[in-house]
């Protein structure tokens, strides 16, 4: 039979079928790591790191973080400026962990830091929100919700970062008891808090300690939530940072340590001159951390890349960006530490750029060995929005990437040799023993490319890949379900941000809820 010039539809999904997802699990790199530096690189950048540290120094603002320093045998003088010996740094650095794990209210969301582990992380951090029904809007608690509902869904997303969304719409003293109480009850995965002062903090703590029936005395022992703090570049950490550095190291939480660092702006022009001061920044607060209470939880962070000299606008997704990725994961394994990196993009707009932007970014995270890759579902605008279709995008480019992580399993029934002797030929698999076994599981399913032919494409509504996502986002929050959590658990958590609102003077803002 004459084989026909036009392929049909590879499958038709009724639409109300479920949206395909990986099934949740520790994610482990099992390829080796791309080394953007050689050795000899590597020990020049390490070296210069920590003359920076000798000769030059770190303005840390805090009196608590400076005397800290100061009993350690650092060199503080009158300013703040912080100087340490390189010997004195690597004697604290080397107390840190190499690998530790975080427990949420539901232990079998628990994640891996460290070794060939990899957590992909929802955007975190913008004050603006975007979709392409509602379009451009300022961050509120509606879209908090909808948002943090979003990554509760999708199983590739292990962890939310330091708010997935800014809620503007509430007041700046006490919004943080009401995204960490969403955080707890929409989701029961791991989530990063907000890290300046230390109030903000130790609320973190107690409401997960409530969350997963503990004490504090006992989350010492079992971290459960995380922190970032960014060194303002160049060479400076201010004291809301500082202090919520230590807060966490003394309840034994793990804090991130991510310099700001964009070539030209917050560094030198050239890779050589932003890596060595990122080393230089990550090192001074790996070590706050560490003098703080030896043994903390802590993760090296590198968040470099590099600006638009015409304009100064950052940009990320670029080769720069992707090479640092990779150089910081060389750092942190050697130092013997869990590696945060990101995969951010400069786009506008969920199109082609964003695509391709943040799937550079991730590839060097993924291949530099991230354990944590913050903004890796969501990042529009610089940081400046999070948006929904960008998040069901990525989603599924991280399940791209999840499965192309998986060992390959590879055996003489694998390979089929009876099935090619029976075929012959010229012949076709597709109905044949080996294949009939195979082929609901042969291969992965994307749930948002389209592999229909023109026409067929066509009388669905022609949609691209950014209309489709508009199309899931719908489904997803439509159907929806928090996870469950005990009634009593939930009284407690609103009576503590009743509470602390209370405490902190503030009234509860009436809120405009979106559709969805």
């Amino acid at each position: 039979m004459a084989r026909s010039g036009r392929r049909k539809s590879r499958r038709e999904k009724p639409a109300d079928a479920a949206i395909p997802q990986l099934q949740r699990k520790n994610l482990k790199n099992r390829f080796a790591p791309i080394e953007a530096l050689d050795e000899e690189q590597l020990d020049l950048l390490h070296n210069a790191s920590l003359t920076i540290l000798e000769e030059q120094g770190i303005e840390v603002l805090g009196d608590q973080a400076l005397d800290l320093f100061r009993r350690a045998g650092a060199d503080v003088d009158h300013n703040g400026m912080v100087k340490m010996d390189r010997g004195l740094v690597m004697e604290t650095i080397a107390t840190a962990p190499e690998t530790f794990t975080l427990t949420p209210r539901n232990p079998d969301n628990q994640i891996s830091v460290g070794a060939d582990v990899i957590n992909f992380g929802l955007v975190s951090g913008p004050p603006n929100v975007h979709d392409c029904i509602n379009g451009r809007r300022a961050g509120n608690i509606e879209d908090y919700r909808r948002v943090i509902s979003l990554g509760q869904y999708f199983n590739v997303i292990s962890f939310f970062g330091n708010q997935a969304l800014a809620p503007t719409d509430l007041p700046p003293n006490t919004r943080h008891l009401d995204t960490l109480f969403e955080c707890l009850t929409l989701s029961d995965k791991v989530f990063s808090t907000m890290s300046i002062g230390a109030g903000r903090i130790h609320d973190a703590a107690e409401m997960c300690a409530i969350a997963l029936g503990k004490s504090l005395e006992d989350l010492v022992d079992q971290p459960t939530v995380m922190s970032n703090i960014n060194i303002n570049s160049p060479r400076k950490l201010d004291d809301a940072m500082a202090y919520g550095a230590m807060q966490m190291a003394m309840l034994g939480q793990p804090v991130i340590v991510t310099p700001f660092t964009l070539m030209g702006a917050m560094t030198p022009t050239t890779m050589a001159g932003a890596l060595a001061q990122q080393n230089a920044e990550a090192l001074l607060g790996i070590s706050l951390v560490q003098l703080t209470r030896p043994g903390a939880p802590v993760i090296y962070g590198g968040f470099t890349s590099n600006v638009d000299m015409r304009s100064g606008a950052p940009a990320f997704g670029t080769p720069e960006n992707s090479l640092a990725n990779m150089a910081g994961g060389q750092f942190a394994r050697r130092y013997k530490i869990p590696y945060r990196t990101s995969a951010c993009n400069a786009s506008n707009t969920a199109d082609a750029q964003s695509t391709w932007e943040t799937q550079m970014a991730l590839w060097g995270a993924t291949m530099g060995h991230g354990n944590l890759i913050y903004h890796a579902a969501g990042w529009l605008e610089g940081g400046l929005v999070a948006s929904f279709e960008k998040i069901i995008l990525d989603c599924e480019m991280l399940q791209h990437m999840s499965h192309l992580l998986e060992p390959l399993k590879i055996d003489l029934t694998e390979i089929g040799m009876e099935a090619m002797a029976d075929v012959g030929p010229g012949g076709h698999f597709f109905g044949c023993d080996h294949t009939m076994e195979r082929f609901e599981n042969a291969f992965y399913q994307p749930f948002l490319s389209d592999w229909q032919n023109q026409e067929n494409w066509q009388l669905a509504g022609a949609k691209d890949a950014t209309m489709r996502a508009t199309d899931v986002w719908q489904k997803v929050l439509k159907e929806f379900e928090p996870p469950p959590i005990d009634s009593a658990v939930n009284e407690a958590l609103t009576a503590y941000v009743a509470k602390g609102k209370e405490k902190l003077g503030s009234n509860e803002p009436r809120l405009s809820p979106l559709p969805i």
